[in-house]
């Protein structure tokens, strides 16, 4: 086993190991690790972790999942009223690589090249990405079957190769996004792409503060300006309509799986007032936080 988040295994973790593979899976209230691992997805239900990666701060939840390249240092916090459920998979080194030449190189060459001399590293983007008809199915009746014990070790090292190949899908639509960018070199549209989501993801993991377009721009590494336009082009919305977007959906959340005062989660969320927030969600949602409460539960 690498040295990585499994290796400081306590009584409440489960760590499932496929070849060269393992899977995580623990529930905890606090937690905090920094280190090194293999190329692995995060996920996290009933609650959040916060991962620092080099310059960017990323927010991990119920609605997300975290991509984490290999050898990357990083470090995990998860500090909560409740216990967060983590399911983490970490793939074995040159597995991702295999599965991507076996799906772009012709069979002929396969055949007669089964393992190459040179293998060029796979580089994945590192931000959060919403669960959707692609990985999450896989991620979910994977997190199913572990917690019942109803699997094979076969079975488990197939859904390895399944997941990297959704994976690749996925990325796959990330450079579809980065060629919409408007600039010359490949290289400054991957570069510009990777700062604009690093401010979109330091965002998202402080909702609870006023951030600032200055602020997000100085995560970005960019001027404010320059920031503001090229956010524009790449969500379709301005940073500002950005924050508010996430915060009424983050008090959704709240309002249906929490108890706490409707003041509290409003102040929890950056709001400036109980007013703002109300007519905020009323107008994007259709009806008060109270009512949507009731309506909900």
């Amino acid at each position: 086993m690498s040295s990585n988040e499994n290796s400081h295994a306590s009584a409440d973790k489960k760590i499932y190991e496929v070849s060269s593979n393992s899977i995580l899976h623990e529930r905890a209230q606090q937690y905090y690790w920094e280190g090194l691992a293999p190329l692995s997805i995060k996920t996290f239900f009933g609650g959040r972790a916060l991962y620092t990666l080099g310059k960017g701060y990323y927010a991990v939840d119920d609605a997300s999942y975290l991509i984490v390249n290999q050898n990357q240092p990083y470090a995990i916090t998860i500090e909560a009223p409740q216990n967060v459920e983590s399911f983490c998979l970490f793939f074995e080194a040159g597995l991702a690589e295999e599965v991507y030449r076996s799906l772009v190189t012709p069979t002929r060459d396969l055949l007669d090249n089964p393992e190459p001399e040179r293998i060029i590293p796979l580089h994945f983007f590192e931000r959060t990405y919403r669960h959707s008809d692609s990985v999450s199915p896989l991620l979910l009746s994977l997190r199913t079957r572990i917690s019942r014990g109803n699997y094979e070790q076969a079975w488990l090292d197939e859904r390895f190769h399944e997941l990297l190949q959704q994976l690749l899908q996925v990325h796959l639509h990330v450079y579809e996004e980065i060629e919409t960018l408007p600039a010359l070199r490949v290289s400054t549209r991957q570069e510009l792409y990777r700062r604009l989501y690093r401010a979109r993801e330091y965002a998202i993991a402080y909702l609870e503060r006023s951030v600032t377009l200055r602020e997000m721009a100085l995560v970005a590494e960019l001027s404010p300006n320059h920031f503001l336009r090229m956010f524009k082009h790449l969500f379709r919305q301005t940073p500002h309509q950005f924050l508010i977007q996430q915060r009424i959906e983050r008090a959704r959340i709240l309002l249906t799986t929490t108890d706490l005062p409707i003041t509290e989660i409003c102040l929890s969320l950056g709001f400036e007032s109980m007013g703002s927030f109300s007519w905020l969600f009323h107008q994007r949602v259709g009806c008060s936080p109270k009512t949507y409460r009731t309506q909900k539960k």
